[in-house]
């Protein structure tokens, strides 16, 4: 009788948890569409919105900062999440073009986290007034940008 060796417990490098980040993403712009959804709707009803005692959402909303050419910065909010969410669906179609994709995905993101943090600015500088909705939105992107700069580096390493 032959003794078989027992197995051993791996991760295999075509795992799923292999491609956490990318799912990370795909969740975080998913949040943050809803989010700017909310936050165009809100805007277009002219409703003050549902800040649970914690903010003060129509100030903020109905501020004129809250717009750029009549066009509410929600919808950009809401267009940044979208094509975030696209490229990082994109990825698996165009495996070959998975390191542009994801340096695509990091420069959208720097760009919404340094207008978040002009935006952030104004409300609590110039507006003196906070949105929950709006400050989710600035930690969402934050943290794509995050997740970004980790799948970047990770696709420098490995070239």
């Amino acid at each position: 009788m032959s003794k078989r060796p027992a197995k051993r417990f791996s991760v295999s490098l075509a795992s799923p948890n292999r491609d956490w980040p990318r799912r990370t993403i795909i969740f975080l712009a998913g949040l943050g569409a809803l989010d700017s959804l909310y936050l165009v709707w809100l805007k277009m009803a002219r409703m003050d919105g549902w800040c649970a005692g914690m903010g003060d959402c129509a100030t903020v909303n109905s501020s004129v900062y809250s717009e750029i050419f009549g066009i509410p910065i929600a919808v950009f909010g809401l267009v940044v999440y979208l094509a975030v969410l696209g490229i990082s669906v994109l990825e698996v179609r165009k495996p070959s073009e998975k390191v542009w994709l994801a340096l695509a995905t990091f420069g959208l993101s720097l760009v919404g986290v340094v207008y978040s943090g002009w935006l952030t600015y104004v409300e609590v500088v110039i507006l003196r007034a906070i949105c929950p909705f709006c400050v989710a939105s600035a930690i969402i992107i934050s943290a794509i940008l995050a997740v970004s700069v980790l799948r970047v580096q990770k696709n420098v390493d490995s070239d």
